[in-house]
Formats: C-alpha cells, structure tokens, sequence
C-alpha cells in the first residue's frame, strides 16, 4: 500500500482542518486551509486514499516543509 505525506508548501498559520484519521478522501479533496500574508491556501488531497495521521491542529504555525497529513492508497 503507498502512502502519501502531504507537506506544508509556504508558512503559515493552519486556520481549519477539514478531515480526520480514518475518513476517505478523493484526489483535490479540501484538507486543510493555511492563511499566509493574509491570504487563505487551500491544500487539497494529492490522491485517493484514507487519512492516516493529521499532524496539525487550527492556530498551527507551519514552515514549508512541515508535515501536514498522511494519505494511505486505498
């Protein structure tokens, strides 16, 4: 089974977490909203698949690079 780890693609601050371990996902699937310069950056789901671990909660601070969300190959 592969898995996918999706990583934050600016800094950031993790306004809302839309999924949770365990659910379904589809590929463009909404996972999470970072607000960076006052804009909102939605990260979507980079294939289909179901949530393994969520490494962030709202009011996160993130780098680039940090660890946002496991997606499992379903």
């Amino acid at each position: 089974m592969a898995s996918e780890l999706i990583s934050s693609p600016l800094p950031g601050k993790v306004l809302s977490v839309k999924v949770a371990v365990g659910q379904t996902v589809k590929e463009g699937d909404l996972l999470l909203t970072i607000e960076a310069m006052k804009m909102e950056n939605e990260i979507v789901a980079t294939m289909d698949g179901t949530v393994s671990e969520v490494m962030v909660s709202p009011e996160t601070t993130v780098q680039i690079g940090d660890s946002l969300v496991s997606i499992e190959e379903s």
